[in-house]
Formats: C-alpha cells, structure tokens, sequence
C-alpha cells in the first residue's frame, strides 16, 4: 500500500500541475482522493511512495507518466441516462422543436467518460424516431470528447460488465440495445454505436475544429473547474452552439455570474439552457 503521507508542498505543487493540464481545481484536503487514485502508478513507476510519483510528475520531461496521472484523475463514476430530465427534456422537447430541420442534427457530449451519456442519448433518438416516424430524416449525429484515453476506449468498445449494466439501465432498454456477451457482459449493438463518433478533446483548449453544434452536454463537469475557467469553457460552448442551441449542465451547476450568453428554460421536467 503507497503510504498516505503527502507533505503541504507536494499537495500544493500536484494540486497546481492538475489544474494546470487539465482545469480540474482539487481544493483543501483532498489527500485522501490524490493516493487513492496514484496508488497503482507507484508500483508500476518503481518509487516509494505518492510524494516519490508526485515529484517525478514535476519532472516535465516524463510525459508519459504525466498523461498517465492526468488519465487516473480524471476517470469519473458515471451511469446510465443520469438524473433521467435531461434525456426526457430531449425527447419530449427538443427533439419534436427539431423534427423539421433538413439537416443533420448535431449533439455533443463533451465528458463522455465511460460512454454511458452519449450512448443514453442515441437510445433516446431512437426511440423518438420510431414513436415519430419519417422524423429527423436528415440524421443525427453524436460527438463524444474525453480528456481520458482509457476512458475513451473504454466507451469506443461499448462493452459493460454486470454492474455497470445495473447503474439507470431498464431491462427493457438492455434488451432493445444491447447483445449477451455472456457472464452478465453486454455490447452495445452496432446501430447505437454507429451513431456516436468519440474524439480526445481538452475542454480548456479550442473547439473550433469540432464544428458547431444545436445541443451540447457537459453535465456534473464544471464544478471541477475555477471560476474564470467555468466562464471560459461556457463562452466556448456558446460559441460552438448554433443560433438558439441547447445546453444541459449537471442539477446541481449553475452558469450564474459566469456567462449571460445563455437564457435558462424551465420545464416541470428540469432546468435547460438556450443560447441567446
């Protein structure tokens, strides 16, 4: 076990290199979270303990290690159609104010983590389009971005384990879209994952390679972020937006004092926002 006793100046020196490369804003006493998460890179780097990893992190010639460490911090819990609004709001709302656009539509879920939002998403299009036949005829397309390269490929293969099949998964929607693997392992089928395209992308940097976009999701993200990043990343996203695009964030974030480029919808459903 690497030992738990990370002095004030290693704390605060890896507390700056992770916002730093990848805005995430750890804050006071979160020790315990910085060993649980590098506790398997001290083996595998051969050093002593976490305050021996963290000072080879600051060696910024050792790039792999750095993009390892920056991968184990920012590998989140997710589930399947998480806080459900979202996913009801796109169906009962967005996507019928949408039906008649003779284009492809656009979304993107940009922290994909695992796949499970953007893979939720594409099973909710489909399900609209065979309640609403004839409807978004021009297509939908889903962008799926992670800072995470293990957690891409994870989402990339579409394969889930017993337990994470069991996290807001239907036995309904697990029969329609997935297929048995066998030991309680599923594969999303190929017609959902078709559907969703999933790219690397760092949401302190540019989004204008990535195209626009009529709704974006970057739910439960930002409260990892400082303020004047929050600001910044919700700027980005108004400006990826088309005119009148749709933004969810996580229940419990909120673009209050951060960004006016948005009006917030309310629903008996949730909360939403529309760019201006």
């Amino acid at each position: 076990m690497a030992s738990t006793s990370i002095s004030p100046e290693d704390y605060n020196n890896f507390c700056k290199f992770l916002e730093e490369h990848s805005g995430i804003v750890l804050g006071d006493n979160k020790q315990y979270l910085v060993n649980s998460r590098l506790a398997p890179l001290v083996d595998k780097n051969d050093v002593a303990d976490i305050s021996g990893l963290i000072h080879l992190v600051m060696d910024k010639t050792n790039k792999q290690l750095r993009a390892d460490v920056v991968d184990v911090m920012t590998t989140n819990e997710t589930l399947w159609f998480r806080d459900n609004y979202p996913y009801e709001i796109l169906k009962e709302t967005l996507l019928p104010s949408m039906k008649d656009i003779n284009r492809p539509i656009k979304i993107w879920s940009s922290a994909c983590s695992s796949g499970q939002e953007p893979y939720s998403i594409a099973m909710i299009i489909l399900e609209y389009q065979k309640q609403n036949p004839g409807s978004l005829s021009r297509g939908v397309s889903i962008l799926a971005t992670d800072l995470s390269p293990s957690m891409l490929e994870h989402a990339k293969e579409g394969k889930y384990d017993s337990l994470a099949l069991a996290r807001g998964l239907s036995d309904e929607r697990k029969k329609v879209f997935f297929e048995d693997l066998g030991n309680g392992d599923c594969r999303i089928k190929e017609d959902v994952r078709k559907m969703v395209e999933f790219k690397s992308q760092n949401l302190q940097e540019s989004y204008s390679l990535l195209g626009n976009f009529d709704i974006i999701f970057c739910r439960n993200v930002l409260i990892y972020f400082s303020p004047k990043a929050k600001s910044e990343i919700l700027r980005k996203f108004s400006a990826a937006l088309n005119p009148g695009g749709y933004l969810f964030l996580g229940a419990s974030e909120s673009m209050t004092g951060l960004c006016d480029d948005f009006n917030m919808e309310r629903s008996s459903l949730g909360i939403f926002y529309q760019k201006k």
